[in-house]
């Protein structure tokens, strides 16, 4: 390796950015969504991007790994893999301890997942780096292109009109707390961005009003996928009694009932799919729901917290092998999230289904050239060399600013929810 290739300094940049009061089950979106932009920088002075998580103990990982990634080629990703395991792979819990601290609406937040997480913010930088290097794309890095483009998916919510302290103006979308308010936030959404497939985030109101909203999406948009994800906030008796009032409308049944033994339980006596970001989000959990004889049949991915590109699409091979489908799973996220995103699911045969994206809802962005154009609901793989995107330096200044002023330093949607109802308590399943 030439010494001008070598990495001389990493670059870690806190961000937040307006995010709105949307309602899942573990309360609601907090005002700003935290994230970090991580770029290295070679002695050529070329400059590899990513954008990943931003919480205080993801910022807190990523700054003691960067100092060892020093002096490292950007090819060398197994090298890279090892220096990050070395470094922060967390103390061995006990099974008491490790339950404590699961968290299964954002298995990204959970300390188990901690050297995947970092372990992906700097693969996709490097390979921001080796697809300049090679004057590629990174989808050529993986493979080639499956497809030239990325279909996704809208993604609904319930949401209230503004957030309770008012901390800025009230975003576009209005309040969505009934089934033709969520009719009318569907249709803007496709009429913005051509989206040919819904899912709804549930398990926040009374299942039956969720389940009318279903039905109403069904009877305005007919013939369009659905889904619904009430995040593991039903018991198995309500997962069962909701999926029989929809049936012939779901294209699958996303984390109805909490763990992968109340999936299964779900599974025995429903004939739609199940699907998950929740049970099977590492290669252990896969193992175990093959082991069950695979109650959940389709993988919601996430490169976040699978380690990176590569190790997806390791997964997507597995997902093959045992006749699963595949899809991907999202959280509040920016361009440069979004187009690594793309790039991976280009590179696998298999995806089986529209992916999901936060991205509708973000009305603030990190990189040149502003927001990302859909094209009836897909995303065009970049073809230019690496990620095909550069950041915008005013914006990552201001975003900064944000970080430095809002005061968020982890996501906490049970403590935000508790500042509408003091009574809430988060507990699944809830319904």
């Amino acid at each position: 390796m030439s010494t001008s290739h070598a990495i001389r300094h990493i670059r870690i940049t806190p961000i937040a950015f307006r995010d709105p009061p949307l309602l899942n089950a573990a309360g609601i979106h907090e005002p700003w969504a935290l994230r970090s932009i991580i770029e290295i920088e070679t002695a050529s002075g070329l400059v590899g991007i990513n954008e990943s998580y931003g919480d205080q103990p993801m910022l807190e990982a990523l700054a003691k790994v960067a100092p060892a990634l020093v002096g490292l080629s950007p090819w060398a990703l197994n090298e890279m893999e090892a220096r990050v395991a070395a470094l922060v792979t967390p103390p061995k819990l006990t099974a008491s301890e490790f339950l404590g601290q699961q968290v299964s609406l954002a298995p990204g937040t959970h300390v188990s997942k901690t050297v995947a997480k970092v372990v992906s913010a700097f693969e996709v930088a490097m390979l921001d780096l080796q697809g300049q290097m090679a004057q590629a794309p990174i989808v050529d890095l993986l493979g080639g292109a499956a497809r030239d483009r990325v279909p996704y998916s809208a993604y609904l919510f319930y949401k209230y009109a503004q957030h309770i302290e008012k901390p800025y103006a009230p975003d576009a979308w209005g309040e969505a707390l009934t089934p033709p308010q969520l009719v009318a936030q569907a249709r803007r959404m496709i009429d913005q961005y051509g989206f040919q497939s819904i899912k709804l985030k549930a398990g926040t109101l009374d299942p039956e009003q969720e389940a009318a909203g279903i039905l109403a999406l069904a009877e305005a948009f007919p013939g369009l996928p659905l889904r619904i994800d009430p995040n593991g906030n039903w018991t198995v008796a309500t997962s069962l009694k909701i999926v029989q009032q929809l049936q012939g409308v779901l294209e699958y049944y996303e984390d109805p009932a909490p763990g992968l033994d109340g999936m299964a339980a779900v599974a025995r006596e429903c004939d739609v799919p199940l699907a998950t970001n929740m049970v099977v989000t590492d290669f252990a959990e896969f193992r175990r729901n093959a082991d069950m004889g695979c109650p959940v049949k389709i993988v919601l991915s996430d490169h976040h917290y699978w380690g990176g590109l590569r190790a997806t699409q390791r997964l997507s091979t597995l997902c093959r092998t045992f006749d699963l489908g595949l899809s991907m799973h999202s959280n509040s996220h920016l361009g440069v999230s979004l187009v690594a995103m793309t790039h991976l699911c280009a590179s696998v045969p298999l995806l089986t289904y529209a992916c999901d994206t936060h991205y509708p809802w973000q009305d603030e962005e990190v990189i040149e050239g502003g927001r990302l154009q859909f094209e009836q609901g897909s995303l065009r793989v970049p073809t230019t060399p690496g990620l095909g995107v550069t950041l915008d330096r005013e914006a990552l200044a201001r975003l900064h600013d944000n970080y430095l002023r809002c005061g968020i330093r982890n996501r906490d949607d049970l403590g935000q929810m508790r500042k509408y109802d003091p009574e809430f308590t988060g507990k699944q399943p809830r319904f």
